[in-house]
């Protein structure tokens, strides 16, 4: 048991420290039908992702893993799965790790909105029309380089940081790298509990209500919890946050046709953990427990529909740490993406008291309201 957590720590080290391998690992079939290609494979599989680590569990977990993901390959998919740099993890043990986050955990215990109340009432986007067919915010300089959350789990931060850093690089043209650390070290006060897990709609109130959040720069990201340092300077934003109506894929696509998204997935199943290219569309559950940024859709010729997602475990997972995801699969989105979802939004400099959306709703009781949820009156240039 000690040395599996020790194993699991050097993954995590790995991952915090930012030591990637980018270029994907390839092997060759040839090298399956033995036990000493496999031996072979998994000495250069350690060698490429500086694995100096190996017993016989680990040896055979990764024999298991190519297996499934060779004969997953070879099937008419619409996506390809690689031998990653978890390759020698179960899913049991990867999920542990590093979907952790708790969400559905954390949204029982916030509990649901009254019955009474109409999600789409006070949905600032409910009545925006025209949507693109598709858009990539990555093309449109509002989304940072991918990040890695190491072992800690953060992806709560790292999501909610995604929305934030996209919605400021609309709102002001500038992208700027903002902080995960500082959420996981101050915003503990409530459902949010550092590398325990969290919320991303916390994280947004805590921003609001701490009047900003520091840059990456400034409070760089270690990857454990430390100590909250409040003397670190701040960006200020006039901003307040909003929940999505949840079970409704196209309030979200209607949310990302102006902003990343927060939201949530249910990390389980063995595509998703050695996911590389192409539109997911494999098995996993509905009840989210890793936090991911949504940062764009589209639609393959074929008419397959997709959401662009960031994720937080580095450049050398996935499509360089992005993934497809299925849209339009099922009421809950696929993998749960469309259960928990979630938006800072900032008003426009020159008109503070007006949306991004010019669809969206000007009455003035719904922007009272608004303001009393924490709208700050003063956004400054960065």
């Amino acid at each position: 048991m000690e040395l599996n957590k020790f194993i699991l720590f050097s993954f995590s080290l790995v991952l915090i420290l930012g030591v990637h391998h980018v270029e994907s690992f390839h092997y060759h079939e040839r090298e399956l039908e033995s036990e000493e290609g496999f031996r072979g494979m998994y000495d250069r599989w350690r060698d490429h992702h500086n694995i100096d680590l190996t017993n016989t569990e680990r040896f055979n977990v990764f024999k298991y893993n190519v297996k499934r993901i060779h004969e997953t390959n070879k099937m008419d998919k619409p996506y390809k799965l690689k031998v990653n740099e978890f390759a020698d993890l179960t899913n049991l043990e990867f999920v542990n790790t590093y979907a952790n986050s708790k969400i559905s955990h954390f949204q029982a215990l916030q509990g649901p909105p009254p019955v009474d109340v109409d999600p789409n009432k006070n949905f600032i986007y409910q009545n925006a029309t025209n949507l693109p067919p598709s858009i990539d915010w990555r093309e449109k300089n509002a989304v940072t380089d991918v990040k890695g959350q190491g072992g800690c789990g953060s992806c709560w931060a790292f999501a909610a940081v995604v929305a934030v850093e996209g919605i400021n690089a609309i709102r002001n043209k500038n992208l700027v790298k903002f902080s995960e650390q500082q959420l996981v070290d101050c915003d503990i006060k409530g459902m949010n509990n550092g590398c325990d897990g969290g919320l991303m709609e916390p994280a947004f109130l805590y921003i609001i209500e701490n009047g900003g959040l520091a840059t990456e720069k400034s409070y760089p990201y270690i990857g454990k919890k430390g100590i909250c340092d409040k003397t670190k300077a701040c960006i200020l934003i006039n901003s307040f946050s909003q929940n999505i109506p949840g079970m409704d894929e196209e309030s979200i696509m209607k949310a990302v046709a102006h902003q990343p998204v927060a939201t949530g997935i249910q990390l389980s199943g063995h595509g998703l953990q050695f996911y590389s290219e192409g539109v997911y569309t494999g098995d996993c559950g509905t009840e989210p427990n890793h936090g991911v940024g949504i940062v764009g859709y589209g639609e393959k010729p074929d008419g397959l529909k997709y959401w662009i997602v960031k994720n937080s475990w580095g450049p050398a997972w996935g499509d360089k740490g992005y993934i497809n995801i299925q849209r339009g699969a099922r009421k809950e989105g696929l993998c749960g993406i469309a259960m928990h979802s979630s938006i800072p939004i900032i008003y426009d400099k020159d008109e503070p008291n007006e949306p991004i959306d010019p669809n969206a709703p000007k009455d003035p009781k719904l922007r009272s309201t608004q303001r009393l949820q924490g709208i700050r009156t003063k956004l400054l240039e960065l």
